[in-house]
């Protein structure tokens, strides 16, 4: 099954445009490195919680918007080694500072367990 890497992040809104432009600008390059699909969503329908919720978890400001996105690999093995050789690739390391706050960024990888 494959391998999934999952980030949810605030970013403002006045930065569309630009949070776009990056994405495609870094798409390619996971494509590059083994990745089977880059999948990045600009948050339309994101509740606020009232114990938990996308907008609390990334201390979303009123200015900002959620977006949630996911990289998906073959495997994690593919994945360990694509993101070694992203980082290390200067069309990575040498790219624009993203549009959001990257300290709130959240992300993680995760094991496929079922899928239709």
């Amino acid at each position: 099954m494959p391998y999934v890497d999952g980030f949810v992040a605030a970013v403002p809104t006045e930065n569309k445009e630009k949070y776009i432009a990056h994405a495609a600008t870094v798409a390619p390059l996971f494509k590059e490195f083994g990745a089977l699909k880059v999948v990045e969503c600009w948050g339309d329908d994101v509740p606020d919680g009232k114990l938990t919720s996308f907008p609390m978890a990334v201390k979303k400001e009123e200015h900002e918007i959620v977006v949630f996105s996911w990289v998906m690999w073959p495997s994690r093995e593919v994945r360990d080694e694509g993101w070694k050789q992203l980082m290390a690739d200067p069309r990575m390391t040498s790219r624009a500072t993203p549009p959001y706050d990257g300290k709130r960024l959240i992300y993680g990888g995760f094991q496929t367990v079922l899928e239709m």
